[in-house]
């Protein structure tokens, strides 16, 4: 199959026709390339609080509640292009609201309905000190007819062990949006990426917001650039990068992968990282030794 993974500006929408006709472009660019599973970045969905004016998209909160309240649309415009591609989508993710503070939600959208969502499960400090943003309440995986996904939201992704749990329920592809304000930032979560493709012999897919958002303090800066990593060993690059774009430009990166390579290389590379994993438990049963 064909993934695409966007590099994702931010941008300023006068109205929701604004936001469908944006939409709407970048599907067609990627699945007029072939593209059948699609996936946007993080907080995505946090260029429509500028449709509540700019008091509202400069306002923490009221930009939370603004985004918030354009959910049901926005979810039947991913149906509707979902469906009329014949696509997987990971829309952009954003807040909603379960209760008095809102969770931080990507919805995947298939060409049948939505397959599901995951919340991401680790806020960062920003998130958990300024913006009051919930965790997840649990890690899932999802059966889709390209295969099985698991969904490692930002911050998710530089914890190994969210990412194993989804690979041990099957996930043979990991989905890994961000909304990062640093090149620091971004680096986090494009080494975690990689080693989370490294330990488990999977595909990582990382889709970044990039460029300035001068409406939304939130999301202020955003630094990051689009690829799609697999294993660095037999049938696969060396430095495990199969696509990415240049850093900040606003794009698709596109790769064609295999399940089957993902089975092959877990069965016979050149090391077996997926298959030992366990070891390390072995290994560490004994407690450590100070010498």
């Amino acid at each position: 199959m064909k993934i695409a993974a966007a590099a994702y500006p931010l941008d300023w929408l006068d109205s929701l026709d604004a936001a469908e006709a944006k939409l709407t472009a970048w599907v067609a660019e990627a699945a007029g390339q072939g593209a059948e599973l699609l996936v946007f970045p993080e907080y995505g969905a946090m260029e429509l609080a500028s449709l509540g004016g700019r008091e509202v998209a400069a306002d923490l909160e009221a930009a939370l509640h603004e985004v918030a309240r354009h959910r049901p649309a926005m979810d039947a415009l991913h149906l509707r292009l979902a469906a009329a591609h014949g696509v997987h989508i990971l829309g952009g993710s954003g807040p909603v609201f379960l209760g008095d503070r809102p969770v931080n939600r990507a919805t995947l959208y298939g060409p049948e309905g939505i397959i599901g969502h995951q919340d991401k499960l680790i806020m960062t400090r920003f998130e958990r000190e300024t913006w009051f943003v919930e965790p997840g309440a649990e890690a899932r995986v999802f059966d889709t007819a390209l295969g099985r996904i698991g969904i490692i939201i930002c911050y998710d992704s530089e914890f190994p062990l969210l990412a194993r749990a989804m690979v041990e329920a099957g996930a043979e592809i990991l989905l890994a949006p961000s909304c990062t304000d640093s090149f620091a930032g971004f680096t986090r979560v494009r080494v975690g990426s990689m080693a989370r493709a490294l330990e488990n012999q999977c595909v990582v897919v990382h889709a970044p917001t990039v460029g300035l958002c001068d409406f939304c303090p939130a999301v202020d800066e955003n630094v990051g650039r689009a690829a799609i990593y697999g294993p660095p060993d037999r049938g696969w690059p060396e430095t495990g990068i199969l696509a990415e774009t240049e850093l900040n430009r606003p794009g698709w990166a596109m790769a064609e992968i295999s399940l089957d390579a993902i089975a092959e290389v877990r069965k016979d590379g050149g090391v077996l990282n997926h298959l030992h994993w366990n070891e390390q438990a072995l290994r560490l049963a004994q407690g450590i030794t100070s010498a």
